[in-house]
């Protein structure tokens, strides 16, 4: 089952947008999920942690996680799932926008095992 964690680029209205628009997805921002104390981490201890508590990483960050990803392959080490968004096809700023391309992914792939499956919003 898809459930989301948002980075610190994603507003917060995001997951309160998706929450209404299903109330049964799991989803938080980064500044909520566990009161806030992960902002400013380092994304390798969030990525840890949304493993631990099987949540799927959405985030516009290309060049860090990517990075994180490649060397835990190698590792073998598994992650909660990835979704990446391209800034250029909606903008941090486009709230109804990631709102409704988010709902499409729960909608059409919520149900899929999200361990180790990285993916694009375009």
């Amino acid at each position: 089952m898809l459930k989301l964690l948002l980075d610190e680029e994603i507003s917060p209205g995001v997951a309160a947008g998706l929450r209404r628009r299903n109330g049964a997805l799991i989803v938080s921002a980064l500044a909520e999920w566990e009161g806030g104390n992960f902002v400013g981490k380092d994304a390798s201890d969030i990525l840890r942690e949304a493993a631990d508590q099987e949540l799927t990483l959405v985030t516009y960050d290309r060049l860090t996680i990517p990075t994180i990803l490649k060397a835990w392959s190698e590792e073998e080490c598994l992650h909660g799932g990835v979704i990446f968004v391209d800034e250029k096809a909606i903008s941090p700023a486009e709230t109804g926008e990631l709102v409704s391309a988010l709902a499409t992914v729960q909608d059409e792939a919520g149900s899929w095992e999200w361990t180790n499956r990285v993916t694009f919003l375009r």
